[in-house]
């Protein structure tokens, strides 16, 4: 399974973006300070874009085909209207969304984080999967790894490099089984996508 915190993944984007005069196109794959995905990565393969492209890591890391389910965590504000017509962007890329409702004041919700490790904790104890991977840098979630770890299962991490400027906590680094560094990645799917799209 796949959890994201794309309330701070979409955060980090913008500022790795930003940094690498990499634009990022309001559209089916990026509303601004809301959510972010990479253009042609199927959430339910991610494990396909973690590495070189040349690599088939689903072998590498006894992974099946397709993952179980892809869960994208995020808030927004405004209108419940507004945060139902995010949920159906996220669905229509493939994830289980949950969307949380912000205030214009906040920079984040305690919703996306505490939600997402009820369900990873949560699915972990029903057995659902054998190897998580988790879309985050906050060293907020080294428990959460630590306990799914306990229960016996693998746990990936993945997210911008760069260290604590990007967001990513080395003690979360660490405590993965493994660490995917997805810069490469959202430059390497992004830029032939709009070079397409605006050609």
């Amino acid at each position: 399974m796949l959890f994201i915190d794309g309330e701070n993944f979409t955060f980090r984007a913008q500022e790795y973006a930003k940094a690498e005069r990499l634009i990022l196109e309001r559209g089916p794959h990026y509303e601004p300070d809301v959510f972010v995905w990479m253009p042609t990565a199927h959430p339910e393969k991610f494990w396909y874009y973690c590495g070189p492209s040349d690599t088939d890591l689903s072998s590498q890391l006894a992974l099946q085909a397709q993952g179980v389910r892809a869960h994208y965590y995020t808030s927004a504000v405004g209108s419940d209207e507004i945060r139902e017509n995010v949920r159906a962007a996220l669905w229509d890329l493939g994830f289980s969304p949950y969307v949380f409702k912000k205030d214009k004041q906040t920079s984040k919700t305690k919703g996306v984080d505490v939600t997402l490790t009820k369900d990873v904790l949560s699915h972990a104890y029903q057995n659902n999967y054998d190897a998580v991977f988790l879309v985050a840098g906050d060293g907020d979630y080294v428990p959460l790894v630590e306990e799914v770890k306990r229960r016996g299962k693998i746990v990936y991490v993945a997210f911008f490099g760069g260290g604590p400027e990007m967001g990513l906590s080395p003690e979360l680094r660490l405590v993965a089984d493994r660490f995917f560094q997805l810069n490469a990645q959202v430059s390497a799917t992004w830029t032939p996508y709009l070079q397409r799209k605006n050609a």
